[in-house]
This record gives structure tokens, C-alpha cells and sequence, in this order.
């Protein structure tokens, strides 16, 4: 699976970057606005960051609207996705940018059907939200477990993003349900590393180890 950062600020992708393993970068008009910088300006500087894809969403409602903007946001860089909502102008918008070679994430997914339609239109990417979904008493595990499904029954090639992951447990069960994707806030990436078992081990072997070459006196 894919590791996203679902994050604007330049301080955190560059943390994240240094580890080797973040795949690209999510972003919408919230995140954006937490910079303060135009989406432009922003979106470019996190392209200098992470070498990946980069969802840049746009802000319009209407269908040509959204492939104007879609359209100068790609423009950025070679590694920039469109970000379109999951409405009827967002379908009608996704179909006709991906038949002009513009890569589309379709964000704001919250059932399969809509799912289905991001991918007859042509979706490179499909963004399901797994926390928001468990906010409303649904399970959203269970729908990314019935979109990678439905996509193998007839070879969707939409890739199928994990999104508003709160914790690790939603990483670790989107992986398990197939996601070729899991975007998430940079404190749910730093808390995948934590475990107790790891830091007792590593203060058990230095400590062993400084016990021996360290406190010993050399032979002479």
C-alpha cells in the first residue's frame, strides 16, 4: 500500500520525506487554507518536497468551471492529480479531463455506487472516507472492502485511496481491505512507528551492549 500525507505544511512533509517512505501528498481547500498561501504557490513548493503524486482540489461547483481550474492546476507540475468532488458537475468534469490525459482523484466518496461512477468516468483515483463514515454509525472499513471488489469484478483500474484515517488500526485495516492507498495526517503516519515491545528491546540491547564495551575496562 501506498503511504499519502494528508497535509499542506511544508514542516511535515519534510519530516515525513526524510523517512523514505511517504508516496505522495493529499491536500484540499481546508489544508490549503492553514498555510495561507495561494493553492498554487503551495501546491508547487510540496511538489519540490515529495516526489509523488500531489492531489490539488479544486474549488468550483460547476462542471466547466472545474475543468478550467482542473485544467491550470495540472499545469503546476507533472505530478499534480485533480481533485474533484463526487457530484454530478464533479462526474461530468472527472470524464471529460480524463479523456484529455489529466489524471482526477474523486474525493468525498461515501458508497459504492459512487465509487462506481468515479470509475466509469475514468478516475485515477477514488478517495473513500473511512473516519467520517464511523462518525455516522457506518462502518468504513466494510466500504473499502466492497470497492476493491467491485473493481476487480471488471478491472477497474481507479485506484482505491483510503481516506480521513484517525489511527493506525484504520491504516492497518485499509491495507488488509485492499486499499492501493492510505492518505493520513502526519501524527497518524509518526504513530505507526510506536510500539513498547520496540522501545524496551532497544533499551535492553544498549544497554546490554554499554554494559560490556563501555562501563568494562579495556584489557590491557
Amino acid at each position: 500500500m501506498k503511504f499519502f500525507l494528508d497535509t499542506a505544511n511544508l514542516d511535515e512533509l519534510k519530516k515525513g520525506a526524510s523517512w523514505g517512505i511517504v508516496d505522495g501528498v493529499t491536500t484540499n481547500p481546508s489544508l490549503i487554507a492553514k498555510e495561507g498561501r495561494p493553492i498554487e504557490e503551495q501546491v508547487r513548493m510540496i511538489c519540490d518536497i515529495v516526489d509523488g503524486d500531489i492531489s490539488a482540489e479544486v474549488i468550483s461547483v460547476e462542471a466547466g468551471a472545474m475543468m478550467t481550474e482542473g485544467r491550470k492546476l495540472a499545469k503546476i507540475h507533472k505530478n499534480i492529480v485533480v481533485k474533484c468532488p463526487l457530484t454530478r458537475e464533479g462526474i461530468k468534469a472527472t470524464s471529460a479531463l480524463s479523456k484529455e490525459g489529466i489524471r482526477v482523484n474523486v474525493t468525498l466518496c461515501f458508497s459504492a455506487g459512487q465509487a462506481l461512477l468515479a470509475a466509469k468516468a475514468g478516475a485515477y483515483i477514488i478517495s473513500p472516507f473511512v473516519g467520517r463514515l464511523d462518525d455516522v454509525g457506518a462502518v468504513g472499513l466494510d466500504l473499502i472492502r466492497s470497492i476493491t471488489q467491485i473493481y476487480r469484478n471488471y478491472g477497474y483500474k481507479t485506484q482505491v485511496l483510503a481516506a480521513s484515517l484517525r489511527g493506525p488500526l484504520h491504516v492497518i485495516d485499509s491495507a488488509m481491505a485492499g486499499a492501493h492507498i492510505g492518505t493520513m495526517p502526519f501524527k497518524v503516519m509518526d504513530m505507526l512507528f510506536n510500539h513498547p515491545l520496540t522501545d524496551k528491546g532497544l533499551e535492553q540491547f544498549m544497554k546490554d551492549y554499554n554494559k560490556v564495551f563501555t562501563e568494562t575496562p579495556a584489557a590491557r
